[in-house]
């Protein structure tokens, strides 16, 4: 299985009237997507985050510093932030 690159960024989830969220990244301004769910969303800015890297490989611009990589090993902890419902 080919490693993927992790990356840690802040997402801003907003409840929108019609149902559904849209999803905006502060440190990224590109990332715009939706979901009808939450979970929903988040692999939907997976898919927009793939398509921004290689749109920025494409042209040959690095990403914003501030936009930090993770460790993701499967033998290193690591830190995630998320809202569950209960």
């Amino acid at each position: 299985m080919a490693a993927r690159t992790i990356y840690k960024l802040p997402l801003l989830f907003e409840p929108q009237t019609e149902g559904g969220y849209t999803v905006t990244c502060p440190i990224l301004p590109e990332l715009i997507t939706e979901g009808d769910t939450v979970a929903e969303a988040l692999d939907n800015v997976a898919d927009a985050l793939r398509a921004i890297v290689e749109a920025y490989e494409d042209l040959g611009r690095p990403l914003p510093s501030v936009l930090r990589q993770a460790a993701f090993d499967q033998q290193t902890p690591f830190w995630i932030e998320t809202a569950v419902g209960a």
